[in-house]
């Protein structure tokens, strides 16, 4: 199956298969012939089993990793014909884990975002300082521009981290769990923070969830992975029916509709 390039096609991955070797010479099959298109401004919630792919897949959208075959077009482009510096001013990952380095305050280490459009090598331009105090004010972190990374708690992190991102200024914004060790009020900013972003700046973000209920509030449209492909994708009622959840991920649940109209799966214990 080939993936129609739609003209608001922002990203397009089209019959992609990839593997990671293995020490033995062998190699071990993690995408295969996956097809994938995000729009211009879409807001897209990646799901699946632990090793289904999602940050591989994200890899690959980054350009950190090339496909073994297939082919994945960004903004019209194969991601082979885009210079590396051209790319990430355009694509900003948002990875799982990210050590911050130690002894800089938070607005230098947003304006460490701006590394792709550096244009001396020491010292910020007036557009970088314009840049970083957007990223810190659409983040949310405007007041923790004179703390040190070190001194942040879980939450505020995450903050400092989704400015980061901003401050690169990207046209697609990959993040690999976003939520990852954040409690569950946390969990809600964080995303309510990059939905309210998307709308603002007119990004297309993709988001690895775990949790699919949050998954459900969050984006209109749900991507899961599955046996290295694209199991299922649409809008969240429709993708994820208890007989998908027991197919890929092995548990029985049930649904149930809450006074809002909305719908929530618990687990059947």
């Amino acid at each position: 199956m080939s993936v129609v390039v739609r003209a608001e096609s922002l990203a397009t991955v089209e019959d992609v298969w990839f593997a990671y070797p293995l020490p033995d010479n062998g190699r071990r099959e993690v995408l295969r012939g996956l097809n994938l298109h995000l729009l211009r401004g879409e807001l897209v919630a990646l799901v699946g089993t632990n090793g289904s792919g999602k940050t591989t897949l994200l890899r690959l959208l980054a350009g950190v990793l090339r496909p073994d075959t297939g082919i994945i077009r960004f903004d019209g482009r194969a991601l082979g014909d885009w210079r590396r510096l051209d790319l990430a001013r355009r694509v900003t990952v948002l990875p799982q884990q990210l050590d911050l380095p130690v002894g800089f305050r938070v607005a230098e280490l947003v304006e460490m975002g701006r590394a792709p459009h550096a244009q001396r090598l020491f010292g910020a331009t007036q557009a970088d300082e314009r840049a970083v105090a957007r990223a810190l004010a659409d983040a949310d972190a405007l007041d923790l521009a004179h703390r040190y990374g070190d001194e942040l708690s879980g939450g505020e992190r995450q903050r400092v981290l989704v400015a980061m991102a901003l401050a690169q200024e990207p046209t697609l914004l990959l993040m690999d769990e976003p939520t990852l060790h954040l409690d569950l009020a946390h969990q809600v900013a964080v995303l309510a923070t990059i939905r309210r972003l998307r709308a603002q700046r007119g990004l297309t973000v993709l988001a690895v969830l775990h949790d699919l209920n949050l998954a459900a509030a969050f984006a209109p449209r749900i991507v899961v992975l599955d046996d290295g492909g694209v199991g299922a994708d649409g809008p969240p009622d429709e993708v994820l029916t208890p007989a998908l959840v027991e197919r890929v991920f092995g548990v029985t649940v049930d649904e149930a509709r809450l006074e809002d109209g909305s719908r929530h799966l618990a687990l059947r214990l």
